[in-house]
């Protein structure tokens, strides 16, 4: 798998919290959850337990700040929209994809799940966080537009050195890439990758880096060290900057994901969302369940 990309594990949490879809029965309380010679656990019993237990809290806190994100930014986000992201994914990492979701203890359904809960926390950040002018304007000081590139990835320096010696002495890139390449997806296609701009959030930072200083045309001149090995990159097409307002919504996008990423932002979010939900506790043992986010509850 390309180890260059991000893992899924990513997908996961929002503001640091891993959101559950976890429901309760509508059955009655003393209904069996359980029994063994002797004797039986209702669900009150159970119930009872799971609500001193920090886990039983979490769970609780999970699905109020779920309901509340379905219940406010849910007709922004269609079902469509979480296949879409689903399916790349699950093109992304191909034959491997069930053992990811396993490693990081999800099943598909799990796992669609919080691609939704992330796009509901996307949306209510884009609507109660507003990007500023200053926030842009710094952006496009370090912003790059899509460039396309070739890559080759080995496991050893000393091989993509020579990788490098062969293309300086008019060797093929593409047949290189066939015969040395350890990117599977990308090998056969002359190590052609998709087109990438500073905001994509899926290649490795040290790959953008070394990409984005190659002029069309030019590979580059020491091996690119990456979580998964080494690469040798050649830059297709590094077209010019251009202008601000042709990139504004890759900038603001990038801006919005540089934000999600900041666990005191996205509880500031959340404790909005929450205080707008108008959420009332009536168990008074689990009343502080949502104090993380807001200092006081009904």
């Amino acid at each position: 798998m390309k180890s260059y990309m991000k893992k899924i594990a990513a997908v996961v949490a929002v503001a640091g919290v891993a959101l559950s879809t976890a429901a309760c029965s509508n059955s009655g309380t003393k209904a069996t959850v359980a029994s063994y010679k002797g004797g039986k656990i209702t669900q009150e019993q159970y119930y009872d337990e799971m609500k001193k237990s920090q886990a039983g809290k979490s769970t609780l806190a999970n699905m109020i700040i779920n309901r509340a994100l379905e219940q406010q930014y849910g007709k922004y986000v269609s079902q469509k929209k979480v296949d879409k992201q689903y399916n790349n994914y699950k093109k992304q990492y191909g034959s491997q994809f069930s053992a990811v979701l396993q490693q990081n203890g999800m099943t598909a359904s799990s796992f669609k799940q919080n691609i939704k809960t992330n796009l509901l926390s996307e949306q209510a950040l884009k609507h109660i966080k507003k990007v500023t002018k200053k926030q842009e304007q710094q952006a496009w000081k370090s912003y790059q537009p899509k460039v396309t590139v070739q890559h080759i990835l080995v496991a050893k320096k000393s091989t993509a050195q020579s990788i490098i010696k062969q293309l300086k002495d008019g060797k093929s890139f593409k047949v290189l890439a066939k015969k040395y390449s350890l990117d599977t997806a990308t090998k056969k296609k002359a190590g052609k990758l998709p087109s990438f701009d500073s905001t994509d959030t899926t290649l490795d930072s040290s790959f953008k880096t070394a990409a984005f200083k190659l002029k069309t045309g030019e590979v580059t001149s020491t091996p690119v060290k990456s979580q998964s090995g080494y690469h040798v990159i050649k830059m297709i097409s590094h077209p010019a900057k251009g202008k601000f307002a042709d990139h504004k919504k890759a900038i603001d996008d990038q801006i919005y994901a540089s934000m999600a990423q900041d666990q005191a932002t996205m509880k500031d979010v959340i404790a909005t969302v929450l205080k707008k939900a108008d959420v009332s506790i009536k168990d008074s043992d689990l009343k502080d369940v949502l104090s993380s986010y807001v200092s006081t509850t009904k």
